[in-house]
């Protein structure tokens, strides 16, 4: 069992930057991948971003990809997205979601997908103005 709390949203405007922060607890992190997803008022929820326990490997939105950056510290249990340079379209609920894997280097088959990830927090709203 894994519970999620995230933490950082807030209003920003566009060009600026963010950090958001996933704490968890219950057990360890030691066999999860860890990934970020968004989702604004009328349409699914999307992939942002993943990260597997080691911390090497990485995977991205095409949306977000060199502007967004997924990271953790597995001493605290905590995630970090960092986002920079947001836009507009970035506004949205983002949660945090752990999906179990079987090595520390693993990543999900199907990371892009909600279902691989069966732990999720309850969201922080960002909200980006022009």
């Amino acid at each position: 069992q894994v519970q999620l709390v995230e933490a950082g949203g807030g209003l920003v405007q566009a060009g600026g930057s963010l950090r958001l922060s996933c704490t968890a607890s219950g057990r360890t992190f030691s066999r999860y991948a860890m990934g970020w997803f968004r989702q604004a008022p009328g349409k699914e929820r999307e992939f942002v971003a993943v990260i597997n326990w080691a911390g090497g490997g990485t995977l991205y939105a095409t949306s977000v990809k060199g502007r967004f950056t997924i990271s953790r510290d597995n001493g605290k249990d905590i995630v970090f997205l960092q986002m920079d340079s947001l836009k507009p379209e970035d506004t949205a609920v983002y949660y945090c979601a752990a999906a179990q894997v079987g090595g520390l280097h693993s990543l999900p088959y199907r990371h892009e997908d909600p279902h691989e990830y069966a732990y999720w927090g309850q969201g922080t709203q960002v909200a980006v103005s022009s």
